[in-house]
């Protein structure tokens, strides 16, 4: 709300300014911030907490069917410690036919296009569980990569 219960709205100009300007076209003060300032005045941390984090988004996405600790099992998924270049369908898991005749390396590239659509890169997979987010899917992949 701008003065007096006045509405107001904010608008980013070309320049990279924010304006916060009364709705109606008489009346209120116009306030200007720019963006820089807004940036340095938010820190380092906004910028870095808009990276995703590769375990938080395991944890949430695909833990409910996969393990990363060595050994353990898991009836819904494979294993996934040591996954970025395995063979695929080489770890203790019932695999479908599909995945096992699929010939395929979990190279980064390949997982990350596994990832981005399962059943279209290996028709037949059982795995439905997609991540269109590319910068979700960069930062499951580093994660997995450590995994051992």
């Amino acid at each position: 709300m701008g003065r007096q219960g006045q509405e107001s709205e904010m608008h980013m100009t070309s320049d990279g300014q924010i304006r916060v300007l009364p709705r109606t076209a008489t009346g209120g003060a116009v306030i200007v911030l720019t963006a820089a300032a807004g940036l340095l005045a938010l820190g380092s941390s906004a910028l870095a907490a808009s990276k995703p984090d590769g375990a938080v988004l395991f944890k949430q996405r695909c833990a409910q069917c996969h393990q990363v600790a060595a050994g353990k099992v898991s009836p819904l998924g494979p294993n996934l410690a040591g996954i970025v270049g395995r063979k695929a369908a080489a770890a203790t898991f019932n695999y479908s036919a599909a995945l096992k005749g699929s010939n395929l390396v979990w190279t980064r590239a390949n997982l990350d296009k596994y990832l981005t659509a399962p059943a279209k890169m290996v028709p037949g997979t059982r795995m439905a569980v997609t991540m269109p987010d590319a910068a979700q899917r960069g930062a499951v992949l580093d994660y997995l990569a450590k995994q051992r």
